[in-house]
Order: C-alpha cells, then structure tokens, then sequence
C-alpha cells in the first residue's frame, strides 16, 4: 500500500509540473506597424517576408471601443497625387462635418455619389485586393499624426513613402467638409504639427488614404 500511495504522489507531481510548464504560443494579436498585404492577410513585418508577401498597408491604429466599426486602420504605403476636393465651389458633399467623428469611409462615399469630387474618385480608383480605400476624415488623420514617427519606419521598410514631417510638404486633405461652410471649404491636415487649415475646395492636395479593417 506504501508503494501505491508513493506512485500515486509521484504521478500527482508530474501532472502539476506539465501543467505549470511555459509554453510559447505565437502572438497574434493585432499591432501597431503590423503589415496589411494585398491577399488581405495581416501580419507581421519579419512574417511578411518570409512568406514572401506583399504590402500594401500598415496599421497605425488598433480599435478596443465597441462603438467604433471596425478593429482598426491602417495606411496606404503611398500618396495619391495632389487634386481637388470637389471640381466646383458651392457643392455640398454631405459629410458630416463632426471633427471628433472616425467616419472617413462614409464622408468619402458621401463625397463621390456627387459626381463631383475628384479626390473621392482618385482613392476609388485604387481599390484593389478587396480592401476598401478611403480619405480619413479629420478624427483618423489625428490618430495617424499620434504615431506617425513609429508607422513611419515601417512604412519605409515596406518600400512606401513616409508621412512628410517637414512644414512644407505636410499638407492632406481630409474628407471633412468645415461645419458652416461645407460648400466652398474642407479640413486639410498637417502630418507635420498636426495643424488643421480650412481650405477651399477647388485647390489640389495631396491625399494619404486609409482602410478599415474587421480582422
């Protein structure tokens, strides 16, 4: 019976033991700089190369608000170059002119059922891969601006150009209309100071977009 019991005691310890062993489990969770590549796949920068991917994206903000569409956002590996908000002043695109509002994906919707925004058609031109372009509105560019120097990096890792942080080569247009003028003037954004400027419509900028991803 001593010897039962003894074997018993042993095997107990064993079980505890495996239990209480590390074991490695790959993170994969959603970060910050992670890759968004043109099969749709998000993945780490180390991953990406080695399963010889290609980019076309980098997440730069990751949604923990039930409230907020999405479970993130992530940047376009390049500009689109410079052009009009809207071919016309005294067009209103429906927007929703809220500075505090994630809703670049609808604004830009909102601004090409006009037939009058070359910059909503510019990004819709580019939609490839099944990812879904759009201008971010003012509220997007603020959460890009607050990481630009950590996404900036990778972005240029992945052969992208990197968000301007000089003063004279910073300007984008967002796609929110100013409340109370929205037809004749819409936000630029620095990515330089993170300054806004109401500029009219008809004058061509830069465009950086974005996409909302529901990994």
């Amino acid at each position: 019976m001593k010897i039962f019991h003894t074997i018993c005691a042993a095997f107990m310890a064993a079980t505890i033991a495996s239990c209480d062993a590390h074991q490695d489990f790959p993170d994969t969770s959603m970060k910050i700089g992670d890759i968004v590549c043109t099969d749709g796949k998000i993945v780490r920068y180390e991953d990406m190369k080695i399963q010889e991917k290609t980019p076309i994206a980098v997440v730069f903000y990751v949604n923990q608000k039930e409230d907020v569409e999405g479970t993130g956002y992530a940047v376009y590996l390049n500009d689109i170059e410079p052009c009009a908000y809207s071919d016309s002043i005294g067009i209103k695109h429906d927007t929703s002119a809220d500075l505090t509002a994630l809703d670049g994906n609808s604004n830009t919707h909102a601004m090409r059922s006009t037939g009058t925004s070359p910059a909503a058609e510019a990004v819709f031109d580019i939609w490839e891969y099944g990812q879904s372009a759009y201008i971010p509105s003012v509220a997007q560019m603020r959460l890009l601006y607050a990481v630009r120097e950590t996404v900036n990096p990778v972005i240029e890792r992945c052969g992208g150009h990197p968000l301007p942080l000089d003063e004279y080569d910073c300007w984008y247009w967002t796609s929110t209309e100013v409340s109370g003028q929205e037809t004749a003037k819409a936000w630029l954004y620095s990515t330089g100071s993170g300054a806004m400027q109401e500029t009219p419509k008809t004058q061509a900028h830069k465009l950086r977009p974005i996409i909302t991803m529901n990994k």
